[in-house]
């Protein structure tokens, strides 16, 4: 760093004040799962989808394909392919802005301050969604882009906190912990959603009615739920990173912070391997969780009620998977762990292609699987990049790994956009995501971690 003020590091926590900031720390995968579940992962894409296609082929009949496309600025868009690209141009913008929030983030005497305003402008944004209706994709999508870039902002801050109430022992089941309180929190409300969406015609309602309300309900939950994070971890004062002060305010020294990013990553050869591992495996997981509801309803042809069920599985499952592979982390290490989890998605991806339409019990089968290595290898990927960052820095190189994060990957969700649009066949699309995970495996597999570790200046794990 350039700056000549001394870096200090927080107080240490009082005996059982470490747990208790776990606890409330957990909350906010809680709280941000519901939207990250109900509205990112499940209805909003063939929600989305459909508005849109009422737009392009007003009268459609159901189950007939809209080959008219959508004029953006322009440009033919398939109505098809409208969600995976919005996802696109959300991770774009996101690259311009989250490092810059993290940068702030680090030079923040009040970072959970933060946390709460940008979780709390996304959960408006995600609640604003009930008003997305008819042909109105317009809306969707501006919305969409909001609470995806507030989501990310806010879990650059939530990731970098993991540093300052986990031990480096500890990490990998906190994290994993954390995880698996997400999906129980967005089971949870899935669940009620569940049962809006069977019941929704005895309780007077249409299928775009009770859809939206499910939408208002995701958007409610994240914004109530963010208050016991931002209640718990309050007296998080201060940062290990160069203190505000003198004549560089919040915003320049934040950027001064960002060029010196860039300019010292390059001394962390290990800690950008994994960055760019990561890019290339987590595009493919999260572009997996986007478009599976769009793949199981426009592909394979079941209900929405179907594909909520299935889903709601998958939630509880993962909860599970979560911890196993906490466990397993335990005894082999992260790195080993995370590796065998990519060998399991390029087998998930390639079996997707050929699950026949209409076979339940095929779709039930790969979403077990989805569930048990979904929350192991997200969880597992965060505690073992906390290892490699330098000390005081959290926040803004959480900030890169956040900018490939949940709802904010691009290369993916183009590819499956792009494919799609060109082939119309969501089969085409899910087998294109092949190349993710084992580009990215074949990247990681080539990462010292215990050198990544050191070099950073952390303490090496007894597992690494």
């Amino acid at each position: 760093m350039t700056d000549d003020v001394a870096v200090t590091a927080p107080p240490a926590p009082q005996p059982g004040a470490e747990a208790r900031e776990q606890r409330a720390w957990y909350f906010y995968d809680w709280a941000n799962s519901a939207y990250v579940t109900t509205t990112a992962t499940v209805l909003m894409a063939p929600y989305l989808t459909s508005v849109a296609t009422a737009a392009a082929c007003p009268g459609l009949p159901d189950g007939q394909k809209c080959l008219q496309a959508l004029d953006v600025l322009g440009i033919p868009i398939d109505p098809g392919s409208l969600f995976a690209y919005t996802a696109t141009v959300s991770t774009i913008i996101s690259a311009l802005v989250l490092i810059v929030v993290g940068a702030i983030a680090d030079r923040s005497e009040r970072p959970t301050s933060l946390l709460a305003g940008f979780a709390w402008v996304g959960a408006v944004a995600a609640s604003l969604m009930f008003f997305v209706s008819g042909t109105s994709w317009q809306l969707g999508v501006t919305l969409l882009v909001v609470a995806n870039l507030c989501l990310g902002a806010s879990l650059v801050i939530y990731d970098s906190l993991l540093v300052r109430i986990a031990a480096p022992d500890d990490r990998d089941k906190v994290s994993s912990k954390g995880w698996g309180f997400g999906y129980l929190g967005g089971g949870l409300l899935l669940t009620l959603n569940f049962g809006l969406d069977i019941f929704h015609a005895r309780l007077g309602l249409d299928r775009s009615t009770s859809t939206r309300i499910s939408l208002l309900s995701a958007g409610l939950w994240w914004g109530a739920f963010t208050l016991v994070p931002v209640l718990g971890l309050r007296h998080l004062r201060g940062t290990t990173a160069v203190p505000v002060e003198g004549r560089r305010g919040l915003v320049t020294g934040a950027f001064v912070q960002l060029r010196d990013t860039f300019r010292e990553l390059r001394l962390f050869p290990q800690t950008m391997l994994f960055l760019l591992a990561y890019l290339f495996f987590n595009d493919g997981i999260q572009t997996v969780i986007g478009s599976s509801s769009l793949y199981g309803s426009a592909e394979l042809g079941f209900s929405q009620s179907t594909v909520l069920g299935v889903f709601l599985f998958v939630q509880f499952v993962a909860f599970g998977g979560a911890t196993l592979f906490g466990a397993i982390a335990a005894r082999v290490g992260a790195w080993r762990t995370v590796l065998w989890s990519l060998g399991v998605w390029t087998i998930i991806v390639i079996a997707a292609y050929f699950v026949p339409a209409r076979s339940l019990a095929a779709f039930v089968v790969l979403a077990l699987f989805i569930g048990i290595v979904l929350g192991g290898s997200q969880a597992l990927s965060r505690s073992m990049y906390s290892q490699l960052i330098p000390r005081g820095r959290e926040a803004e190189f959480f900030s890169l790994y956040q900018a490939m994060e949940r709802g904010t990957s691009w290369f993916g969700t183009l590819t499956f956009g792009l494919v799609q649009q060109f082939t119309h066949s969501y089969r085409h699309a899910i087998i294109a995501l092949v190349v993710f995970f084992v580009v990215g495996g074949l990247l990681l597999s080539r990462v010292r971690m215990r050198e990544g570790v050191l070099a950073a200046g952390n303490e090496v794990p007894a597992v690494v």
